[in-house]
């Protein structure tokens, strides 16, 4: 009785989001959103957020 080989299939879907992925980081860093968030969080007082 023969055996069937099964050959290597990509799946496409994990490769699509993650270059879907890349693409929106690189987006982002490209019009400077890392920065705001770090302007924003300096401004948020520990109070205000429930922590001190």
């Amino acid at each position: 009785m023969r055996t069937k080989k099964r050959t290597f299939v990509p799946r496409r879907t994990p490769l699509v989001l993650l270059l879907v992925f890349l693409l929106l980081l690189l987006a982002g860093i490209a019009v400077n959103e890392p920065a705001r968030v770090l302007e924003q969080a300096r401004s948020v007082c520990l109070p205000c957020i429930g922590i001190g």
